[in-house]
């Protein structure tokens, strides 16, 4: 096992874009600053104008492995290694970068393909808050990454 540093993530999946939308306000208005948030969606008509209107400027178009064409915007795409660790690996295969488990990541693209919307808050000092929040609001899966630390 080799010990690192990673960047904590609250992530949570939610199961369209309407349900994202009541989540992702909820976290603005419980002080969770824009630029702390990410969302990762399938590409389609709603998506980008959902990533721009919820976080204030444009979506980036990714292909991830195991999804395929998707948008996102946010510091998680970043820490997950950005376009091309994404490209090759997919969230299943990124996602113990920022304390998840492999079958966390899994789980996460299994829902992101199936069309659910993935929003994540860097959160350290507040992830108990957003994981509360993303639960209250329908966030499936909604987990802390707590593997800090281990690869």
């Amino acid at each position: 096992m080799v010990e690192t540093e990673t960047e904590r993530f609250t992530v949570g999946v939610f199961q369209d874009i309407e349900w994202a939308h009541k989540g992702v306000d909820a976290l603005k208005q419980a002080g969770f600053p824009v630029e702390s948030l990410t969302i990762l969606i399938k590409d389609g008509p709603d998506a980008p104008a959902f990533i721009e209107r919820s976080l204030g400027a444009p979506a980036e178009r990714l292909d991830l492995a195991g999804i395929g064409a998707a948008v996102a915007r946010g510091p998680l795409v970043e820490t997950l290694g950005g376009v091309q660790d994404l490209r090759k690996l997919g969230l299943a295969g990124t996602m113990r970068r920022v304390g998840f488990q492999a079958h966390d990541g899994r789980i996460f693209d299994a829902l992101t393909g199936k069309g659910g919307v993935l929003v994540a808050i860097k959160s350290e000092p507040r992830a108990a808050d957003a994981l509360a929040i993303l639960h209250s609001y329908g966030g499936g899966n909604a987990a802390i990454g707590a593997w800090t630390g281990r690869v």
